[in-house]
């Protein structure tokens, strides 16, 4: 391989990793609650289509979920099958299935809720940095089903109590020193 094309190789692959490293993020951000690390995953002008919950700007989206994300109770955001299909140099199609797990409760009665997703979104890379242009999300399917944490019948954890647990910035493991 001539050095021009390893280092275009190397330009792309770099380029893909920035970009799943912001899918990354952006399920971080959504279950830690951490809204300032959300909106880093957009542009300043970017649109968020949530596939018929929301449409608007990306700022309007990240500043409609900051009030509910804190008080969401147990969130899992999974993303798997990424697809980067860089176009040049500053843009890319991106898609990516997102698996949820949520724990709900509605008329006082707790349930968990797994949820698959799909988010097409056009990144742009400004100034250095690739970020989320244009998103737009397709809900797949919906399964719910009643809470029973149980570890495994006690076989994972005989005392639940004593497991460390995920939670909300700043408690969470993930912002500690």
């Amino acid at each position: 391989m001539t050095e021009p094309i390893a280092a275009e190789a190397v330009r792309r692959l770099l380029d893909r990793q920035e970009i799943e490293d912001v899918i990354t993020r952006y399920s971080r951000a959504v279950d830690r609650a951490d809204v300032e690390l959300l909106r880093s995953c957009y542009h300043d002008d970017a649109t968020e289509d949530h596939g018929g919950v929301f449409s608007g700007t990306a700022r309007d989206y990240v500043n409609h979920i900051a009030g509910i994300l804190p008080r969401a109770g147990i969130l899992n955001h999974l993303a798997t099958n990424v697809l980067v299909e860089l176009r040049g140099e500053t843009a890319a199609r991106v898609e990516a299935y997102i698996l949820t797990f949520a724990r709900l409760k509605k008329d006082g009665e707790q349930f968990d809720t797994l949820t698959l997703a799909r988010t097409v979104d056009r990144f742009e890379k400004r100034a250095g940095r690739w970020a989320i242009a244009r998103r737009v999300l397709c809900w797949e399917w919906n399964h719910e089903m009643p809470l029973a944490e149980t570890w495994g019948r006690g076989l994972i954890a005989p005392d639940p109590a004593a497991l460390v647990r995920g939670a909300k910035r700043p408690a969470d493991i993930v912002y500690r020193d």
